[in-house]
């Protein structure tokens, strides 16, 4: 009796969000999408000891896993040349323990090259490092798009939320938490974004959602999922960069940003995924049920 009595707590407190706004995403486990698998896990290719916080990079799109072995669940496909962080400088049976984007997992040592062995600090972008993502110049509107989605990566997933630092997690604005299975989660800093509050600052839709700081919340998956004055439907094959992939069903929701790749197949996203996840750059695939969709004027 108890349990049905939460069930019914639970359906209860859904729909009340559902009639204030707050569809915005569902949880990870419940985006209709399929997640890629990445390269193969056969030979070593980086071997030695290195110190914990290194900064390596990987050579395609490999597997972040839970465990050392390529059978353990996979926890995230992590993309061509993204840089993760050494947790332990050991190799276990050709796997090395790693960070990336604040989580943490095992990748194997044939597809990570050494960046840079560093002072153990495990900053990516030590003295002498390109510059991040998110600190590079735009070159036009989709590109100023790019970087304000590219400053999320990191963050927390915030039900109902957006606000975010330009300059990516720092001290100064934590990554945050979230705990749980949303939209019955919790959540702890003041910082992050579920998906279709980071969607709205990286367009800046309204006009006036221009300060990635500033929290804010003005659209949900059942608006971004119909044309409107400020963005819409368009075709999938005629997907560029900065345009997006949004889908509402029955109150389940989710949207991402297109970054590149096959629009019907592989493609990279940048999205404030789910609880588990959180803020994410990723390779993977979408359903056919999401509508691609573009901001007026791009």
């Amino acid at each position: 009796m108890t349990v049905m009595l939460n069930k019914l707590r639970a359906m209860t407190l859904a729909v009340g969000l559902a009639t204030v706004g707050l569809t915005a995403c569902e949880s990870s486990e419940a985006v209709d999408s399929d997640e890629l698998s990445g390269a193969s896990e056969q030979g070593e290719q980086l071997t030695k000891t290195v110190p914990a916080g290194a900064v390596v990079r990987s050579t395609t799109g490999i597997n972040l896993r839970l465990w050392p072995a390529n059978y353990s669940k996979i926890q995230r496909v992590v993309p061509q040349g993204a840089r993760l962080v050494l947790v332990t400088g050991v190799p276990k049976d050709g796997w090395y323990k790693v960070t990336h984007d604040g989580l943490t997992g095992w990748v194997f040592g044939q597809n990570i090259d050494l960046v840079d062995e560093g002072d153990g600090d495990g900053d990516p972008d030590s003295e002498g490092e390109e510059p991040t993502p998110a600190s590079k110049p735009a070159t036009s509107t989709r590109d100023a798009a790019i970087n304000r989605a590219k400053s999320v990566v990191g963050y927390s997933y915030w039900w109902g939320h957006g606000r975010w630092s330009p300059s990516g997690v720092s001290k100064n604005a934590p990554a945050g938490s979230c705990s749980g299975s949303c939209p019955n989660c919790g959540h702890s800093g003041s910082w992050g974004a579920d998906c279709s509050g980071f969607a709205a600052k990286v367009w800046q839709v309204p006009s006036t959602n221009t300060d990635l700081t500033k929290d804010s919340h003005p659209y949900t998956t059942v608006q971004f999922s119909k044309s409107s004055s400020l963005w819409s439907v368009i075709n999938r094959s005629d997907l560029k960069k900065a345009d997006a992939l949004s889908y509402n069903t029955n109150g389940a929701g989710h949207i991402v940003i297109y970054s590149s790749g096959d629009a019907w197949g592989a493609m990279n996203a940048y999205e404030c995924k789910g609880c588990a996840a959180g803020c994410v750059y990723n390779l993977r695939t979408i359903a056919s049920s999401y509508k691609p969709i573009r901001r007026a004027g791009w």
